[in-house]
């Protein structure tokens, strides 16, 4: 039997809420992969059914409870001069110390998983359903782990737009300000279910961190840090009055100025005394900026035709083109501005902005003949415009000598910018039908070679597939490829088409004409497309979805003979498995869910494995899950880190920003998964760079002392994921 078969039913994709704290059902219903809506958004990641039986995560190693804790230059703090109040102790650092304790920590190796989840999902004793998912067995891991140890870095003031060291938070992070008692939020939400509550993470470290305070106020940092000193000592008397008691965390205050942080260790200022990043701190919002830019970066799809993201007013690279075409949600068919333009003077030192409406905008079928004709004219002067040539004259007027039509003089070509914000949402629908109107390429095979031969990432709507396939014949009928003669047939490159040789005519082609050669060679992949490809990560691996993993024809047209499919199996009809390549050619991740509990990590290697072995065979893998956004990105994710040499935050923003118009979403245990999996492969990299060196055991001893070093610590992750997924949460 050739079917690949659904392991198990799929729910609806439904938008997330206005909140971080996503809320859904826990029961699953039959259903379709989600279709692609605007960008950007946060899809829903169902959980599956409440787990029944013990997690299936292995338990935590044995071994002596102070092996497992984290360690830390603050701990013991009996070395640092201190200060008294009552039971209550403060402890004074300078700037020697603390960046001493910060570079520690980062080389410690962060608990394994299973000593700190649940617990870091959140387990607030009012949330039944959170309870209920995590706790139905086991009442014991709703206490707080005691093997972590952590550092957090706290400004007075609260202002971070200036004066930033690493990783620093604000007091009303964690701390309830003007209370009457100083004590720690509860941060855990009180409703609703989630497995992604990053935005908890930094209220949670810090109750189980070394806190330091610091800032240029002495006062209101000695203040704060007794308002901390006592929650800490709050904290830890609840514990002990629940027989769970606690490590001793202590309150640290900074008594050096930020000047000296900006003077001796700059390494670790995320934010100068200006209020200027300094670029030694990964900033997860920059970062992705960096790689959409990086991704997006505005490249030739036809003869002085570029396509890319809107470049800055007045920069070099806006200065480069003649005509820029904004596509954006506010913008308009013109045509005759560019028909002026063609026809007009030629005036060089003149640069033309000018608009055209998103894709998506243009909704079938209530678009209308003067919006496709509109779409048609804009290809044409584009075209023309391009090329330096213009439409034919009028006939001479009757009686004249000559009646042929007159050619005007060549004009000068000019260089053409289709442009949007991130270079790919709004402007696909306009690149994909000028590409086919001027290469004369069926709209299928003009969207794919925009993909594969022209290596731009497109992103589309349903109705935008609707409407470019309506249009179609018009594009091929008056594209100037084939001016005088009919189209041939398409021929695009898949193995279900045939290529049928197409009649010529001594007359330019009718829309009736082309159209039947359209239907009669559409390729198969295209009857069912919804606008979006997989998602190119990197030239061997694409991140998909389950609608994408059950078209494999469309694989097949992209270059992907592979497919590794993690938690959620595709479902092929007879034979086509064969004619994709067989059974090996499919890897398999059964039993994992998108559920917090469920662990990826130990099928790391294999999978990765799978995927070296598709890029040895020069073919791509398609790596899915359900939705595309959780467990596929973090193995891509992973292979990102491991290719690349990147760091967890690094390949996490990579990923985010080649996803295209979907954000992922590997939930908060996948994520820490990934925070080891970093661990692993330094240590991995150090190991084998002793063997390849041959050093003596004394270098190797000095190389093994040095270890690994995270970029930012696990708090620090999730607070960046959380502020960037605040704008798109619904």
């Amino acid at each position: 039997m050739a079917t690949i078969a659904l392991s198990r039913p799929v729910v609806p994709h439904r938008s997330s809420s206005s909140s971080l704290t996503t809320t859904i059902t826990l029961d699953t219903h039959p259903a379709q992969c989600p279709v692609p809506v605007p960008n950007k958004h946060i899809p829903v990641c169902p959980p599956g059914r409440i787990p029944q039986e013990e997690p299936s995560t292995p338990p935590p190693s044995p071994g002596k409870e102070e092996d497992q804790r984290q360690r830390s230059l603050l701990y013991p703090p009996d070395k640092y001069p201190s200060v008294e109040m009552g039971p209550l102790r403060l402890y004074k650092l300078d700037a020697d110390d603390v960046a001493a304790a910060l570079d520690h920590i980062s080389r410690q190796p962060v608990p394994d998983p299973s000593q700190v989840f649940p617990w870091l999902h959140g387990l607030h004793p009012a949330n039944t359903t959170q309870q209920t998912f995590f706790m139905a067995r086991k009442r014991a891991i709703r206490r707080t782990p005691p093997c972590l140890r952590g550092i957090t870095v706290v400004k007075a003031d609260g202002e971070l737009n200036f004066s930033r060291l690493k990783g620093a938070i604000a007091p009303h992070e964690f701390l309830q300000l003007g209370a009457s008692v100083p004590e720690f939020l509860d941060a855990d939400p009180k409703e609703g279910f989630s497995v992604r509550n990053f935005q908890i993470q930094a209220a949670k470290a810090a109750m189980t961190s070394d806190i330091v305070v610091y800032g240029d106020d002495d006062v209101a940092v000695r203040k704060l840090g007794w308002d901390i000193a006592a929650a800490q000592q709050r904290w830890r008397d609840k514990h002990e009055a629940q027989r769970h008691p606690l490590p001793r965390y202590s309150t640290f205050i900074c008594v050096s100025p930020f000047a000296e942080f900006e003077e001796k260790y700059p390494e670790i200022v995320a934010v100068n005394s200006r209020g200027l990043l300094t670029g030694r701190i990964l900033d997860f919002f920059h970062q992705e900026r960096r790689e959409m830019y990086e991704m997006t970066r505005a490249s030739e799809i036809s003869h002085n035709v570029w396509l890319g993201p809107t470049p800055d007013s007045g920069s070099e690279g806006e200065q480069f083109y003649d005509i820029l075409i904004e596509c954006c949600d506010l913008g308009r068919l013109n045509p005759a501005a560019l028909q002026a333009i063609c026809l007009g003077p030629d005036d060089e030192s003149k640069q033309s902005h000018l608009d055209f409406p998103s894709s998506g905008s243009i909704l079938a079928p209530t678009w209308s003949q003067a919006e496709a004709d509109g779409i048609l004219e804009t290809c044409k002067w584009i075209y023309h415009l391009a090329h330096g040539t213009r439409p034919p004259l009028p006939p001479s007027p009757a009686g004249d000598d000559d009646n042929t039509p007159m050619m005007d003089a060549p004009r000068r070509p000019r260089r053409i910018l289709l442009h949007c914000s991130d270079g790919y949402t709004e402007s696909t629908m306009l690149a994909v039908a000028y590409h086919s109107f001027a290469t004369g390429q069926p709209v299928p095979q003009a969207w794919l070679d925009l993909h594969t031969t022209r290596q731009r990432n497109l992103f589309a709507y349903p109705s935008d597939v609707a409407l470019l396939s309506a249009i179609a014949p018009r594009l091929l009928c008056e594209s100037p490829v084939y001016s005088n003669t009919s189209p041939p047939s398409p021929s695009p490159p898949t193995t279900t088409t045939t290529n049928r040789a197409a009649p010529r005519h001594s007359s330019p082609p009718t829309p009736a004409d082309v159209a039947d050669l359209l239907v009669k060679s559409e390729p198969r992949w295209f009857t069912t497309f919804d606008g979006s490809f997989p998602s190119r990560v990197l030239p061997y691996m694409y991140l998909g979805n389950l609608g994408h993993a059950n078209n494999p024809d469309l694989l097949r047209a992209l270059g992907i003979g592979q497919m590794l499919s993690v938690g959620e199996t595709a479902m092929w009809r007879d034979g086509e498995l064969e004619a994709w390549g067989g059974e090996e050619n499919v890897c398999v991740v059964q039993g994992v869910q998108d559920n917090g509990i469920d662990t990826l990590a130990g099928e790391f290697e294999r999978c990765l494995r799978f995927i070296d072995r598709g890029r040895a065979r020069g073919t791509a893998t398609l790596v899915h899950c359900r939705v595309g956004v959780s467990r596929s990105a973090t193995i891509c994710i992973a292979e990102v880190m491991r290719s690349l040499g990147m760091s967890f935050p690094r390949a996490y923003c990579f990923v985010r920003a080649r996803r295209l118009n979907v954000i992922i979403q590997p939930h908060l245990r996948f994520a820490y998964e990934l925070l080891k999996w970093e661990e692993h492969l330094q240590l991995q990299q150090q190991q084998q760079q002793q063997e390849q060196s041959g050093a003596d055991g004394e270098q190797e001893a000095a190389r093994g002392k040095q270890g690994f070093k995270r970029e930012l610590e696990w708090a620090e992750i999730a607070r960046e994921i959380a502020m960037m997924n605040m704008p798109y949460a619904r």
